[in-house]
This record gives structure tokens, C-alpha cells and sequence, in this order.
């Protein structure tokens, strides 16, 4: 993959248009956590300070494209005024204002932020007229959603079609995630060691599937284990198991098989009677589960077993809870996992959502080699889809 970069350009005084990740979560338009924030700091921070005039766009929830002020950018934009010490102007409906004379008259100390992109059904229609609107004014066009990297949107795969190729440009961000997870793809060091864990196996066969054509051993957790507990012909009480998904879990074991990759299961495991963030947490010393319990997170053997494999590996990717680490009860295992892998010596990376969330709980997050921004976007890459997004910055 080859890209323009960002420092070769002169952009002073010129109109940058900045696709950006700020889908964070927000409860009574509060902030909970401004990781994707930060992340995109160091994109802006240079534009700043080379005198660009900075139009930022994003996507934040699932508004279905109606405006609604529950997923308003207007808090991102307060949050990101106090971090860069400068005037954030909403632009809040950008096809009757003209965003384009606003984008113009910026002064130094101020940047310009579209409105909620989803609040517009052409954005995830991939609407050519939309995207016009999205670039009118502007010179450089540059992409650091490395999240939305997987989406054919509007502003990820449309809006660079109308500027030209060579004032297009990936952030800083998107080229920190390409490279480190090409690392991944391309030249991990051995032992390589993927964990990975969640509720469904159907949910990542795919990366899976790629991934053992590359690594050594694989440690599985979180409601997929019982699936492939099952297929094993262990017990599994009332856990959660894809019956229907079996035939996926075969492919699983016959490719590990043929390529001498070891697949770990849970040994013993942490258990409850029911589904419940009060219930009684009770350890089964075995690799069976009794009829009227659930396993909801593994046990003390399994995370020795998983610590020892981590502690020996050149290469980790983590993605994926061990269990409900949500509840304190059931933390143990994904909390264990987190903090070995930050203790590991090798190339470590954590991709997701959930494990970016778990890492973070633990206060590991800073010691991992790399937390990828993006969930879809990074497993479908480890899966060697061609991402949209990326596609779209290439150049020959």
C-alpha cells in the first residue's frame, strides 16, 4: 500500500477537510470516555500548526438519518475546544449553510465542525451529491477514522473522489493502525499468539480463519469457548453455544490441525446459575460444567495455562473478552489476561471495542505496543479484506 503524506504538502492557509472517529459514548450528553478524542490529536495538532484552516466531520451512534440531539457532536466539539485551546464553530446544517464561506473566513485560533454526518441518510447511502457538499472549499481531503475505515460512506469512500488524488492523505492515526496491524498480517514474530474471545464464533470465523494461517497458538474465551467446548463433546450446563454453528467450529479445528496451530479451550471455569450481575460466582474445578450453571468467565488453571503461553510469545493480538468482565464477579480472567499481555516483552496489540475497554479497566492500556481504534475496521483488515476507506487514499 502506498499514500500521499500529509508532510509533503504546503498547507498553510489551505482548507483541510479531516474525516475523523469521534463515536464516543455519551450518557445526558456527557463524555464517558474521550480515547478517540485523544487519538485524533495529533493529526489536528499538526494541522494547526502549520496554518491550516480545519473543517472536521464524523459520525457519532446510529442516529438513522434523522438529526436528534441525543447524538449531537456538540459535546465532542466542547471537549475538543478545551484540549486544543482554540473556538469550535458547529456548522449544524451544512446543505443550507454555506459551510464552504465559513471554512474561509476561519480565523487562527478556530476550527469548523459538521454536524452529526449520520444525520443525513446520504452519508451511509454513499451519496455522491452529499459528499460534494461535504468538500465544497475544500483543498486536502484527509481520512483518520481508521474505525470507519470498513464503511462505504459517504465522506469515507465518496468525498475523496472529488478532490484530487494528490491532496489526499491518510492522519497520522490511520497510518500508525495500517502499519501496525500489516505487521500483524504481514511479518509477525513467532511464537504468535492470538486471543481471542466474545460472545459468537460466527462473529469472527473470518479473522480466525486468516489468523491461523499465521500464528502459533490460539487462546480461545468468552461465550465462543463453549461452542467449541461442545463441538469437543465436553458438558457445557447452560452456557451460551451456537448450535447452529458447528459445521464453522469443524473448519476451526481442521485448519489449526493442518497447520499445527494450538487451539486452547478453557480447562475450568468460573460459573452461575443464571445470567444476573448479582449472582453467585462459583469456580468449577473441571473442564465439564454442571447442568444448572452457565460459564461466565474462565478459571483459575485456564488462566495460569493462557498466562504462561502469553508470557512466552514474540507476538499478541488480543481481541475479545475472557468473560463478562463487566461484572466484577466475572473480570478475573479478562482482567489476568489484559495484564500479562501488557507484561509481555514482544509486539503486542489489543484490537476491539470490549478488549480496548477491558485493557483500559485493568490500567494496562498504556503498556500494550498498540490499541487499535478500530473494531470492524481492524478485524476485517486481519482477515485481508480490502478496507473502502483505504482503498480510497491509495495511489499507484
Amino acid at each position: 500500500m502506498k499514500f500521499n503524506r500529509l508532510e509533503d504538502v504546503n498547507l498553510d492557509g489551505k482548507a483541510v477537510l479531516v474525516r475523523l472517529d469521534l463515536n464516543v459514548p455519551l450518557s445526558d450528553g456527557k463524555i464517558l470516555d474521550d480515547t478517540r478524542i485523544q487519538a485524533s490529536l495529533p493529526t489536528l495538532k499538526y494541522l494547526q500548526s502549520k496554518n491550516a484552516k480545519i473543517a472536521i466531520m464524523s459520525h457519532l451512534g446510529r442516529p438513522k438519518g434523522k438529526a436528534n440531539p441525543k447524538y449531537s457532536l456538540a459535546p465532542v466539539g466542547e471537549r475538543l475546544a478545551e484540549i486544543l485551546n482554540c473556538e469550535v464553530i458547529m456548522v449544524n446544517d451544512y446543505h443550507k449553510e454555506p459551510a464552504d464561506q465559513v471554512l474561509k473566513q476561519l480565523g487562527k485560533n478556530q476550527i469548523m465542525m459538521l454536524e452529526n454526518l449520520r444525520f443525513h441518510a446520504a452519508e451511509t447511502a454513499n451519496d455522491s451529491e452529499f459528499a460534494q457538499v461535504l468538500i465544497k472549499g475544500v483543498d486536502f481531503y484527509v481520512n483518520d477514522a481508521f474505525g470507519a475505515a470498513h464503511r462505504a460512506h459517504a465522506s469515507v469512500v465518496a468525498a475523496p473522489n472529488y478532490v484530487p488524488k494528490d491532496h489526499c492523505f491518510p492522519g497520522f492515526l490511520m497510518t500508525k493502525e495500517i502499519d501496525a496491524l500489516d505487521k500483524l498480517k504481514n511479518s509477525p514474530k513467532v511464537p504468535f499468539t492470538v486471543v481471542i474471545g466474545g460472545a459468537k464464533v460466527s462473529d469472527k470465523i473470518g479473522v480466525i480463519l486468516s489468523l491461523l494461517e499465521k500464528c502459533n497458538h490460539l487462546l480461545i474465551g468468552g461465550a465462543m469457548a463453549y461452542t467449541l467446548l461442545k463441538f469437543k463433546g465436553f458438558r457445557v450446563g447452560a452456557s451460551k453455544v451456537e448450535e447452529d454453528k458447528m459445521d464453522l467450529v469443524e473448519a476451526i479445528f481442521r485448519n489449526a490441525e493442518s497447520r499445527k496451530v494450538s487451539i486452547e479451550l478453557p480447562v475450568d471455569h468460573v460459573c452461575a446459575e443464571a445470567f444476573d450481575a448479582n449472582a453467585s460466582a462459583t469456580v468449577v474445578d473441571d473442564i465439564n460444567i454442571p447442568d444448572n450453571m452457565m460459564g461466565l468467565d474462565i478459571g483459575p488453571k485456564t488462566i495460569a495455562k493462557y498466562q504462561e503461553i502469553i508470557k512466552a510469545s514474540s507476538t499478541v493480538l488480543w481481541n475479545g473478552p475472557m468473560g463478562v468482565f463487566e461484572w466484577s464477579a466475572f473480570a478475573k480472567g479478562t482482567t489476568a489476561v489484559a495484564e500479562e499481555i501488557s507484561r509481555c516483552p514482544g509486539y503486542t496489540v489489543v484490537g476491539g471495542g470490549e478488549s480496548v475497554a477491558a485493557a483500559q479497566k485493568a490500567g494496562v492500556a498504556s503498556k500494550i505496543k498498540h490499541v487499535s481504534t478500530g473494531g470492524g475496521a481492524s478485524l476485517e483488515f486481519l482477515e485481508g479484506t480490502q478496507l473502502p476507506g483505504i482503498k480510497a487514499l491509495e495511489i499507484v
